[in-house]
């Protein structure tokens, strides 16, 4: 009897692609007619970076969670951040790419704090200004481009001396991450392997930031009319999970601390100040900085579909009849 259609063709991208890229690429045929948009999207997007890479970051998801994802990026070049490398995590909404991801860095790096999400105009904490077209690489690139620009009174912001942000940067290539068991500078130079056989860095050349894509201070969020109604609450406190970030020990330098917020107005007459943010603005929770990386901690999620798991089991049992097809037939 003649192989059903999605089999052959499951076949013939096994004989075609590279080992590395056949897991996704079979995952996305079969994902085409078992699976939901949300799942299509994010092993699209898994995909799409494993085959373009960017020897600016990497990105992947975890092998046994795809709405929990790893990202390791280097410093902008000619900033303090230079020469460092550093490791966060990304969550996806099971509604991803309806609803935003969110990031938290955990790594130190002197101007975002440890373990604590970054409050965004591209995360969960605004959700309107969130696109769907937008996906993992503009978040990451959006991250990284502003990442040299200074915090200026923002809530949760750091405020440290370039000399600790460079002492910072020194010792992040070695930090290791327990889940991913490497550390930074293993799995950039992985990635940096993975660029020279993709050709080059021809990713850098797409990795643009959207125009209408911008951060901003939380305490400007409401000035455009949006009104307070419009801002998502606030986080949850996260509770701690067993994956741990490990990295040199070092005292914590005096210099770095969170950023004071603007003071008000003393006259409630007087007419608020022109917003005079950057392009590039950040929010992000107060902690007190730390050298080591912290524990990460899973966000609370909602309860995935039970028909999920049945797509899984599903997609293993036509792989197996592939396997078997191909050394028995």
């Amino acid at each position: 009897m003649d192989m059903p259609h999605g089999l052959y063709l499951i076949e013939q991208v096994a004989l075609l692609v590279p080992t590395r890229t056949f897991t996704f690429a079979y995952l996305i045929l079969i994902s085409d007619t078992f699976m939901n948009p949300t799942i299509k999207r994010i092993l699209k997007e898994a995909a799409e970076l494993a085959n373009t890479p960017s020897s600016d970051f990497h990105a992947a998801p975890l092998e046994n969670d795809l709405f929990e994802w790893h990202f390791t990026l280097r410093g902008t070049s000619q900033s303090p951040y230079e020469g460092g490398i550093y490791h966060g995590r990304i969550i996806l909404p099971p509604a991803y790419p309806l609803k935003p991801p969110s990031f938290r860095f955990v790594t130190p790096s002197g101007r975002f704090e440890a373990n604590r999400e970054i409050c965004l105009s591209i995360s969960g904490h605004h959700e309107e200004t969130w696109q769907p077209a937008w996906g993992i690489r503009t978040a990451l690139v959006a991250i990284r481009s502003f990442m040299d620009t200074e915090a200026k009174g923002q809530v949760g912001g750091m405020e440290a001396s370039a000399e600790v942000r460079k002492r910072l940067a020194r010792q992040s290539p070695k930090a290791k991450c327990a889940t991913c068991g490497k550390t930074n500078e293993e799995i950039m130079a992985e990635q940096d392997e993975a660029v020279k056989e993709a050709g080059g860095d021809a990713a850098q050349k797409t990795d643009v930031v959207p125009e209408e894509l911008r951060l901003a201070y939380r305490e400007d969020l409401g000035k455009s009319g949006d009104g307070p109604g419009k801002q998502a609450n606030e986080t949850a406190a996260l509770s701690s999970d067993s994956s741990t970030l490990q990295a040199s020990p070092a005292a914590v330098n005096a210099d770095v601390r969170p950023a004071q917020p603007q003071p008000a107005s003393s006259s409630s007459s007087s007419p608020p100040p022109p917003a005079t943010a950057p392009v590039a603005q950040i929010a992000v929770h107060t902690t007190v900085a730390a050298t080591t990386q912290q524990p990460l901690a899973p966000p609370p999620r909602e309860e995935i579909p039970a028909w999920i798991d049945k797509a899984i089991y599903g997609i293993l049992l036509v792989l197996g009849f592939m396997c078997a097809h191909k050394l028995f037939g």
